[in-house]
């Protein structure tokens, strides 16, 4: 028997865009986090890592986030509420969202019974 359990959870992305070409953005990374404080600490860990990199208005404007603006971010996710965090570094905006989700649990190939028409499924065979 198969179920259909969900788990509450966020969704998270880091994309980068140039604002002279913004119908150009890159997705670098995305995390799935179980709570709250795992949301926020993926961008926390990232900016951290990323700040000596960046230039001084970016740096500053990570580590303002990371002692200030995280406690908001963390109320706003416990409202279940989106977020967004972002850092100009020349002429690059680095952004992270944070997106509340519904994770549905998936089915166990083993161990478990499948539905019938899992059989019906055939890879695409490669020419």
């Amino acid at each position: 028997m198969v179920t259909t359990e969900t788990r509450r959870g966020y969704w998270c992305e880091c994309w980068t865009q140039d604002p002279a070409e913004p119908e150009r953005q890159t997705l670098h990374a995305s995390f799935d986090a179980y709570s709250a404080a795992q949301a926020d600490r993926w961008v926390a860990v990232a900016l951290r890592t990323i700040s000596p990199a960046l230039d001084a208005g970016a740096s500053d404007d990570a580590w303002s986030w990371l002692y200030q603006g995280r406690i908001a971010t963390r109320q706003a996710l416990l409202r279940r509420q989106p977020c967004r965090v972002s850092v100009m570094h020349g002429t690059t905006r680095i952004t992270w969202t944070i997106r509340p989700v519904i994770f549905l649990m998936l089915a166990h190939r083993q161990g478990a019974e499948l539905p019938s028409c899992v059989d019906d499924f055939k890879p695409h065979a490669s020419d």
